[in-house]
Order: structure tokens, then C-alpha cells, then sequence
């Protein structure tokens, strides 16, 4: 249950302010139909973060323990650098056009998935499975922290988006990837 619940805080606070956030946001603005585009987001979720959980859990198989400590280890001091580095969302009024022949869900789907890929949730799926040796956990919980993020930029739109305050949020994000990180290394090499 551990594996889910830091999986879960830190991929909601690593979304807020995130271009995938910001898609769900020009998603919703554009569509008008929240309950189609947030179960497209829980899908392309699923898919992208089981992928990435898999993908963790294999990498823990070909290296060793050592290495793969200070991979891991190194990848959320990396991530915690990473969060405070604002996100921008290009132009993506082309993109939408281009799938909305896919209709409200296609559109959200395809576009989520692919914005997912490379960005820091993704990443941070991978790191936690690695951590944690959790697919299921891992997985389940970066889900839930997407829907946290996202389920409300779909459903109260960009009035919400200017309200927090996405600086403060990115660096309580990112001092706890920072945190996981030193622990990591502390705890194998201390304790």
C-alpha cells in the first residue's frame, strides 16, 4: 500500500501545472463532454503507465543491484530537477483537428497516450517500479495521481489552472522526488 500511496502523491503533484494537464485542459475547452475525455485520460493512462511499470520491473532483471540503485536513485534527483522546469503546451490546435475525426474519446486518447510518452510521470513510473518492485502498486497508484490532477482541469476548466499555484506545488513536488532519491542511496549505504 506504501508503493501506491507515494506513487500516487508524487505523480499528482508532478501533473500539476504538466503539459498533459494543460492538453486535459484545451481538451476539455475544446469538447465540452468531461465524462468522454476522462475516461479516454484513465485509459491512455493505464496503458501508458502498465507499460512503464512493466518496463521498470524488467530493468530490476538485467542490471545488477548496485547499478541499478544508483540509476534509480539518480533518476529522482533528475525528476526532482525536472519538476522545476516549467511545462509548455505547444500549439496543439493542430493535433486535436488532425484526430477529431476519432470523435471526443479517440482524440483524447491518442493524444494523451502520446503526450505521456517521454513526459515525467512516465518517467517517474518507471523509476517507481524500479524502487519498488510493485507493477500493480506503481501502476495503480501514478493512475489515480493522473486522474487527481486531471479529473479537475477537465471539469472546472483553466479558471481552477490560475488559482494554484503551480511554482509551489512543482517544488513540494520536487523536494520529495529529492528526498526519494537521498533515501534511497542513504538507506542501502547507511542502514
Amino acid at each position: 500500500m506504501y508503493e501506491f500511496l507515494i506513487s500516487t502523491a508524487i505523480v499528482a503533484l508532478a501533473e500539476m501545472g504538466d503539459k498533459t494537464q494543460l492538453l486535459a485542459l484545451l481538451l476539455a475547452a475544446r469538447f465540452r463532454k468531461p465524462i468522454p475525455i476522462l475516461l479516454a485520460i484513465l485509459l491512455a493512462t493505464l496503458l501508458n503507465h502498465g507499460i512503464s511499470a512493466v518496463l521498470g520491473q524488467w530493468i530490476t532483471t538485467i542490471l545488477s543491484p548496485d547499478v541499478l540503485l544508483w540509476i534509480v536513485s539518480l533518476g529522482f534527483i533528475a525528476m526532482a530537477l525536472w519538476m522545476l522546469v516549467p511545462d509548455q503546451l505547444d500549439d496543439e490546435t493542430d493535433s486535436i483537428n488532425k484526430w477529431q475525426k476519432y470523435g471526443v474519446f479517440g482524440a483524447t486518447f491518442v493524444l494523451f497516450f502520446l503526450a505521456e510518452i517521454g513526459d515525467k510521470t512516465q518517467v517517474a513510473t518507471i523509476a517507481l517500479a524500479a524502487r519498488f518492485d510493485s507493477i500493480f502498486w506503481v501502476m495503480a497508484g501514478t493512475t489515480v495521481g493522473m486522474m487527481i490532477a486531471n479529473a479537475p482541469a477537465v471539469f472546472i476548466g483553466d479558471k481552477l489552472a490560475d488559482k494554484l499555484p503551480i511554482s509551489l506545488i512543482h517544488k513540494i513536488g520536487a523536494s520529495i522526488f529529492l528526498l526519494i532519491g537521498v533515501a534511497t542511496l542513504v538507506q542501502h549505504y547507511f542502514f
